[in-house]
């Protein structure tokens, strides 16, 4: 996964390609434009972006916390710390031969963005059971059930990948390529399930929107969470979020489409602006509009209302054929994610 060059090397040594395996700092034949990224990144940047997610994680894990937003706040936190890669990029900003900087950046850009869609796919559910699972193309529960396996299988794939690119070595061409064509497509996959997202959420929210401007009564507790501010404000801070993934996702099938240590790899200001920090960008949305706060409807917390516990249960186990504030019978146990 690294540059080769055999420019201005000394005769005596022909064989030699600098790589992550044959060098440890930049010298006169380790120079630091063989390296992968082409270049030191810029240190300041790294570390604010590493406070960021930091803080990031610990407010979310609080709030999680505090409010019992289990699946959404474990999410949230996990793909923030997984956002390590800031803090290993201020390492390569010492030295762009850090062999396990460098591996740990790719790891994390691949990882922890993942985590924190999952986030995101699990307020659609609780969102559609406190408006109205009857406007819902499916069932809520059916949201978290495809789209968290789906994501994982983006993953999945990236990871096969980059063990093909990794086991390609430096020698390899062919194998390195197909494994980047493999990550490529994990990639693309991540944009096609964003997107299916984004469309079935938008479904929703305009049919929700549709049917509320006809409903005269303003004291169903439907048209009172859609009226209300926070669930606006919610709404919106997860749409925002949900745009800066998307563009990220687009960002990172370019970034790859040329190969490791393309011209776009190697552009340092178009990988921060359109990776690191939509992804920030995105977890300040989560953190700051945390659902806890923003939407009790999923908080666990003892203060929930107890009617409003069971309503929840019976809407989030419901089908889309339901009538507006009807609730599901029986015995059936609906678990929360």
């Amino acid at each position: 996964m690294s540059t080769t060059a055999s420019a201005g090397l000394p005769a005596s040594t022909p064989q030699f390609h600098p790589g992550y395996d044959t060098c440890t700092e930049v010298t006169a034949i380790c120079r630091v434009e063989y390296t992968t990224l082409g270049y030191y990144p810029n240190q300041g940047v790294n570390i604010f972006l590493a406070i960021g997610f930091g803080l990031c994680a610990i407010i979310t894990l609080v709030i999680g916390i505090w409010k019992r937003t289990w699946g959404y706040s474990i999410a949230i936190t996990a793909g923030c710390i997984l956002e390590k890669k800031n803090a290993s990029r201020a390492l390569l900003s010492l030295n762009p031969w850090n062999g396990s900087a460098f591996k740990t950046q790719i790891v994390s850009i691949i990882l922890g963005p993942t985590l924190i869609c999952i986030g995101l796919y699990l307020t659609l559910k609780h969102i559609i059971a406190s408006l109205s699972p009857s406007l819902s193309p499916f069932r809520p529960r059916f949201y978290p059930l495809f789209f968290v396996p789906a994501d994982v299988s983006c993953l999945v794939i990236q990871a096969i990948g980059g063990g093909i690119a990794a086991s390609a070595g430096k020698d390899n061409y062919t194998l390195l390529q197909h494994g980047n064509r493999v990550i490529i497509a994990g990639i693309v996959l991540q944009v096609v399930v964003l997107g299916a997202f984004g469309i079935l959420s938008s479904i929703f929210l305009l049919r929700a929107k549709k049917y509320f401007r006809g409903v005269q009564e303003q004291t169903t507790m439907e048209k009172q969470t859609w009226q209300d501010k926070k669930t606006r404000m919610f709404l919106w801070a997860m749409a925002g979020g949900y745009a800066t993934l998307l563009i990220r996702c687009i960002y990172r099938i370019a970034e790859m489409a040329g190969g490791w240590g393309n011209e776009i790899m190697q552009d340092e200001p178009s990988f921060v602006v359109l990776e690191s920090f939509m992804v920030l960008i995105a977890c300040v949305l989560f953190t700051a509009f945390a659902p806890g706060w923003w939407f009790p409807w999923m908080s666990h917390s003892e203060k929930v209302n107890p009617g409003l516990r069971a309503e929840r249960a019976a809407r989030e186990g419901g089908g889309g054929g339901q009538e507006i504030g009807e609730t599901s019978s029986g015995n059936e146990k609906v678990v929360s994610v």
